[in-house]
């Protein structure tokens, strides 16, 4: 039940560290599905071509982009529909929930990689704590849609990825895990990772896990706007109640270190030669030869010594070199210079604001994580694609200690958690 602000109870006092609670996973039926690797989903976010979306689709009718991403010709018929087909689901037993509240151990394996966490419902607690730090600002509209999509399932559908350092007892309790217990689920996705799921029950293991996740915090490597939207649904109950708490995986980054790539920009109304024709007195701007890899790899050389961008559409272009006085008028000067560097700081403010005049939100501009992918769309739509530069993983975690958010969609961490695996409902 939602309430105002001013009328609400006080929440329990801060922590101090990393609540992470056992919920009752809702999970699939094996039997009522094709197969468990046939109904996962990357995050709603990855999925941008609509051929993945229909190719996902018709792996399955019960694969999770039908509630991730339903379709409907408004947003509030999709979140509906959406609804709609959770309950279906749970009512034709193609959903189940386990029987005793657990942690879920999950363990990717990508070749010989494993990158091993804990998933559990996670007590939001205040900003101000510095329990949870973002590292990146969020845009009105994904939070506005994720927020109708939960308020309409009451469903965590999606784990977010948080990172955190050097919880030993937490390490023990997962290797013991996964080297002794049988698996909940195992599968292998289409792309060759290797999944699997164990529930923690037994009360000694929780202590453990709970104990010394209560010392951590973390950084959010995977899901701001989710995050976002946890924090506002949770100011639109009353404390005390399932929206306190939003669904994650832990994952120690001192053993498992995370991989951080960049996330790619398309701007499907703006041409190629109207974007370079834009540039050419704030940049050295050199064309490329392909194939794609060896303009990436230009790329990669240029970023090295400052900011750079490789526009891809109709052909390649580098831009770099960018010129300090532009790049001073351009970049405020209210941040630490650590983030001034950014590029995607540049890109926002140099070039969308001030060169091309593009906002950098949904309508405007798409969000594309996969280099390959985004020239794609830029070709098809005879826009341009802007590819970037991973940023350094101790840079995002310096702007975040200092509490600087980086602009939005400014990195990707993975590897991500399949969804689909298991989901949080608050009604169970």
């Amino acid at each position: 039940m939602s309430t105002s602000g001013t009328d609400r109870p006080a929440r329990p006092g801060p922590e101090r560290g990393l609540r992470l609670e056992p919920f009752r996973g809702l999970r699939y039926v094996p039997e009522r599905v094709s197969s468990l690797a046939a109904v996962t989903a990357p995050p709603y976010d990855v999925v941008v071509r609509p051929g993945e979306q229909r190719r996902l689709e018709t792996a399955d009718p019960y694969n999770l982009v039908r509630l991730i991403l339903p379709e409907a010709p408004t947003a509030a018929e999709q979140h509906r529909k959406a609804a709609r087909t959770l309950a279906e689901w749970r009512a034709d037993g193609v959903l189940a929930a386990d029987p005793r509240p657990a942690l879920y151990i999950y363990e990717q394996l990508d070749g010989d990689r494993p990158q091993r966490g804990v998933i559990g419902a996670l007590r939001l607690s205040p900003p101000e704590n510095g329990v949870v730090l973002p590292h990146e600002d969020v845009m009105e509209g994904p939070v506005a849609d994720r927020a109708a999509l939960m308020r309409a399932t009451r469903a965590n559908l999606e784990p977010l990825l948080l990172v955190y350092r050097d919880g030993g007892r937490t390490a023990r309790v997962i290797e013991r895990t996964a080297a002794g217990t049988p698996p909940l689920l195992t599968t292998t996705t289409e792309d060759g990772v290797r999944h699997r799921l164990w529930a923690l029950t037994g009360p000694a293991d929780l202590a453990s896990v709970q104990g010394d996740l209560a010392t951590r915090r973390a950084m959010i490597a995977d899901g701001h706007h989710r995050w976002a939207t946890y924090r506002r649904l949770q100011a639109e109950h009353r404390p005390g109640g399932p929206w306190d708490y939003g669904l994650v995986l832990l994952v120690d980054s001192a053993r498992h270190p995370p991989r951080v790539r960049a996330i790619h920009r398309v701007l499907p109304r703006l041409p190629l030669a109207v974007a370079l024709a834009a540039v050419q007195e704030a940049f050295r701007v050199r064309a490329l030869a392909g194939p794609l890899d060896r303009a990436l790899a230009a790329l990669a050389e240029a970023a090295a010594d400052g900011n750079a961008f490789l526009l891809a559409g109709d052909g390649f272009h580098l831009l770099d070199r960018p010129r300090p006085d532009r790049l001073d008028a351009a970049v405020p000067h209210d941040r630490p210079e650590l983030w001034r560097r950014l590029d995607a700081a540049v890109l926002h403010h140099l070039l969308l604001d001030r060169l091309w005049q593009v906002p950098d939100a949904p309508g405007y501009a798409r969000y594309v994580h996969d280099a390959a992918s985004a020239v794609e769309l830029a070709e098809r739509h005879g826009g341009t694609a802007v590819l970037l530069s991973p940023v350094r993983e101790d840079v995002v975690l310096e702007l975040a200690r200092q509490g600087v958010m980086m602009p939005p969609k400014s990195t990707s961490f993975g590897p991500k958690p399949a969804g689909g695996l298991v989901i949080r409902s608050l009604d169970l």
